[in-house]
């Protein structure tokens, strides 16, 4: 029986491959979420450096809402989109980690997606 911990490593390589594979020198999206908070980075892997970067841990954006829900998460997918598409970048691989496609981190990706950024 596989443990919790073990099913999301298992996830994470998966996820990793994916990413690795369908890259193309494109830069990737990356989301950590935490029981409390959401954090989001653009990397660009050939160069190892951050382009973009939000979280919900930001004075303005910590003021307004609490980081571990859904309408932060959605701020901080559009407001690492701005940064993103401020520092040059227009179309990304989305990098969810090992964390499942639904709730913050698909509201993230959406509002990613609208303001701006193609995955």
């Amino acid at each position: 029986m596989l443990t919790s911990k073990e099913l999301f490593q298992r996830r994470r390589r998966r996820t990793r491959y994916q990413v690795k594979k369908t890259a193309a020198g494109r830069p990737r999206l990356h989301v950590h979420r935490s029981n409390k908070q959401i954090y989001a980075q653009v990397i660009d892997d050939l160069a190892g450096a951050t382009l973009a970067a939000a979280s919900s841990l930001e004075p303005d954006l910590r003021a307004k809402k609490s980081g571990g829900t859904v309408e932060a998460a959605a701020e901080i997918g559009k407001l690492v989109a701005e940064r993103a598409k401020a520092a040059g970048v227009e179309q990304v691989v989305f990098d969810r980690g090992g964390y499942r496609y639904h709730g913050r981190v698909k509201a993230l990706a959406d509002a990613a997606r609208e303001a701006g950024l193609t995955f």
